[in-house]
């Protein structure tokens, strides 16, 4: 059937060699470190803590981190086979077909718009708290939506607005700004880890587990969503001197880094006070406040601001990549092709970007960003799910990495992320179903029709 047909090989290594090459392994594992370390972090480590888990979220993102990993051991045959800016997407043209790749582009799309937008109204959160730190009273009615009693979420549309033009102004130049901002984020947490661990009270871990260990697995579900973005790599490869090596490295590296992490902050965080005085939004200041060191808190509030763009940015990057790649094999419009003269796919750069800011500045996210976990499970359950069909397609393709224990880890990948699903809110799978029938219309009415594939055929 035409909807099963496969992408060649040999047609995405063409696009890619046409790319200037300027990232290394260490651009790709800041590029996955700043997408995947944000809000989760920040905010989701305290509130996990005081409502599931108790000092046992240090277990939780244990948990979280095996699945994640076990999911990136996927990742890191495909990265190394078949490197494409069109990541999970073109994972999955090449090897179970158009219309699962156009289901799993589109799906990823859609829930990295919603969660920048989401994002973006959480960065907006931290900014208008540090300036009132610092004695500074931002207009409520410039940094609330009108369901809020306000006019405009003004902070998060300059936010989202910002970095999309950061990115729109080159990949060598906007990486650098990326970077920075990365090792601003990480060089904060160390702040507080360093910090924190010498005033940690040890009678605040028992008990350990207050919630049983049926709160730990709770919480390993809720912060698993805190490990995802790491598949932002996968879009860089048009960029990247040695794909096939350099994007196993990044993302074995990253996903490393932010499991330690991890568990290092909550570890902390949860010694510092009682994980019963943990359930607010900016945990890790309020922790080393607690514990009488206010100076050190408002540097990481400040950290915390600045850090938090890095995953705008890493989303929209990713996205429109993802974007332009669709467009390229004819599954979406030609416009969302367009390079600018620095090779970046500037307009789907710009409308995510902008639409990303009407999100964040006039509606309610809650509500539209719970389809992201669901998209984030679908996509990545797809590829580890891959694995298995590409491995009997191409057989004796070179692999710079090939997933171990196969087929045990492509199947346990797709197992995890199929329970994880199941045990999402209803709300969140009518969401799902709703944006998937839209889905399914555009790639019959459109994208089936325009296939290059077709063209070939």
């Amino acid at each position: 059937m035409s909807i099963f047909r496969v992408q060649d090989i040999k047609s995405v290594s063409r696009h890619i060699n046409s790319n200037e090459k300027n990232m290394s392994a260490l651009d790709l594992t800041l590029l996955s470190v700043g997408s995947v370390i944000g809000t989760g972090v920040m905010v989701l480590t305290g509130i996990i803590a005081a409502k599931e888990a108790g000092p046992g979220v240090m277990l939780s993102f244990l948990i979280g981190g095996i699945v994640a990993s076990i999911i990136v051991l996927c990742y890191g045959e495909l990265c190394s086979a078949v490197p494409s800016s069109g990541g999970s997407y073109t994972f999955a043209y090449v090897a179970l077909g158009e219309l699962f790749a156009y289901i799993v582009g589109l799906s990823i799309s859609v829930a990295y718009v919603l969660s920048t937008a989401t994002v973006g109204a959480g960065w907006s959160a931290y900014f208008v708290s540090f300036l009132s730190e610092l004695g500074i009273n931002f207009p409520k009615a410039l940094s609330n939506i009108p369901g809020d009693g306000g006019i405009v979420n003004l902070p998060a549309i300059i936010a989202i607005l910002l970095i999309t033009f950061v990115i729109s102004i080159g990949t060598r130049e906007s990486k650098k700004v990326n970077n920075i901002i990365v090792l601003i984020k990480v060089g904060v947490i160390a702040i507080f880890i360093l910090i924190g661990v010498f005033h940690i009270t040890s009678s605040n871990w028992i008990p350990f587990l207050p919630y049983k260990i049926t709160g730990v697995l709770s919480g390993a579900a809720a912060v698993f969503y805190a490990y995802c973005g790491f598949d932002s790599i996968a879009s860089a490869a048009p960029y990247v001197k040695n794909p096939k090596k350099s994007l196993t490295i990044g993302l074995l590296a990253s996903l490393g880094i932010c499991i330690l992490v991890y568990i290092a902050v909550s570890a902390v965080l949860t010694g510092l006070t009682s994980y019963k005085n943990l359930d607010v939004a900016d945990a890790l200041s309020y922790g080393l406040t607690i514990v009488g060191k206010p100076k050190i808190a408002l540097i990481v509030s400040l950290g915390s601001v600045i850090g938090i763009l890095a995953v705008i940015f890493a989303n929209n990057f990713t996205t429109s990549q993802i974007l332009a790649t669709m467009s390229r094999d004819g599954l979406l419009p030609k416009i969302f092709g367009r390079n600018n003269k620095k090779d970046v796919p500037i307009v789907a750069l710009w409308i995510i970007g902008i639409l990303e800011a009407i999100f964040a500045g006039f509606f309610n996210m809650k509500l539209l960003a719970s389809f992201s976990s669901i998209a984030f499970l679908l996509v990545y359950g797809t590829v580890s799910f891959s694995v298995i069909f590409f491995r009997k397609r191409y057989p004796n393709l070179k692999r710079e990495f090939s997933t171990p224990l196969f087929p045990i880890i492509p199947i346990l990948g797709t197992a995890s992320c199929l329970f994880l699903m199941a045990n999402l809110p209803k709300i969140t799978w009518i969401i799902f179903a709703i944006i998937l029938v839209f889905i399914l219309i555009t790639y019959f009415v459109y994208g089936k029709n325009n296939s290059k594939i077709k063209e070939l055929q």
